[in-house]
């Protein structure tokens, strides 16, 4: 049985109207073409839909059970057009995020509020992983988009990276926030919030301190930055963290009343901490998700020339 659209939609007519020319007029065609497809629909169904008693045009018993399967059809091919017209236009579809917990903390989230505001019907999935886990997650095609620190270069996934730095925070009350830099002579013996030894940072914070002669005094190990903000509040040391973490608290701290209780310095010599946008390799994405990844990049792209322009 090979049924088409416009059989169903042009039987569907006849039987509202009763008349093969009402139904005629109202599907802008001429008579014949509408007994046509009438009779070519008859043929494929091996089914007498309709019937001629006293010039009036009768539907039979089968016509009545066909019409409702008719009437279902066309209602999901109408709802499947609505769908697929919103995807086109971005008002639907489906996202799924995996992101460092930096990130998700308020950054993703921030970035996702934005860009859905007027696309109501786009669902999300929005989880935390850390770096190796977004890159085994978005090489196995699990999530649509990860952000994670920069990865080695892999077959299974693109990615788009940008070129960021660590920046220092420190209490606002010290003596340390009138500078324009800190470094490492200035930290030197000065307690620190770090994240672990085997992140990235770490290991570049060592190492110039070393080539400094400083004193490197870790004195709060972290798994993710934010915590450390809470120490550098309350006095207790300078936190050395990434610049996307540094550009939200900053935000954060400019909706809030009084004073800032940190400031936020470029390190130097510089660290850097560069971040990527990832999605699977081999797999075409979604509208939707094509354009989140280029408003997640231009949303980087913002915050790393406000850091570097504002020296924050």
């Amino acid at each position: 049985m090979n049924l088409s659209i416009r059989q169903l939609a042009t039987f569907r007519e006849v039987m509202r109207s009763g008349s093969i020319s009402e139904a005629a007029r109202t599907l802008g065609r001429t008579q014949p073409a509408v007994s046509s497809t009438i009779a070519g629909l008859e043929t494929e169904l091996e089914l007498k839909l309709f019937v001629r008693e006293q010039g009036r045009l009768v539907p039979t018993p089968e016509a009545e059970f066909f019409l409702e399967e008719a009437e279902a059809i066309l209602r999901r091919l109408e709802i499947s057009k609505r769908t697929l017209r919103g995807l086109a236009n971005r008002e639907h579809g489906q996202l799924r995020i995996v992101g460092t917990p930096e990130a998700v903390v308020s950054f993703l989230p921030d970035s996702l509020s934005r860009f859905l505001a007027d696309k109501p019907s786009v669902k999300v999935a929005l989880v935390s992983r850390a770096p190796s886990e977004i890159e085994e997650l978005i090489a196995a095609r699990q999530f649509d988009i990860g952000f994670s620190e920069t990865p080695l270069v892999r077959n299974s996934f693109d990615q788009i990276d940008f070129d960021l730095e660590c920046m220092c925070a420190v209490p606002a009350t010290d003596p340390l926030a009138s500078k324009e830099v800190i470094t490492p002579a200035d930290l030197d013996g000065y307690p620190l919030a770090m994240l672990h030894s085997e992140h990235r940072s770490h290991k570049q914070a060592l190492a110039r301190f070393h080539d400094a002669g400083a004193n490197f005094n870790q004195r709060f190990e972290l798994r993710s930055a934010y915590p450390g903000l809470r120490f550098v509040e309350a006095g207790q040391c300078a936190l050395i963290c990434d610049m996307i973490t540094a550009y939200k608290a900053q935000e954060a701290a400019g909706n809030r009343n009084g004073p800032p209780m940190i400031v936020f310095r470029p390190f130097r010599p510089r660290i850097q901490n560069s971040f990527s946008i990832l999605t699977p390799a081999h797999r075409p994405s979604s509208i939707v998700a094509k354009d989140f990844c280029d408003f997640l990049s231009s949303e980087v792209a913002e915050i790393r020339s406000a850091m570097i322009t504002n020296g924050l």
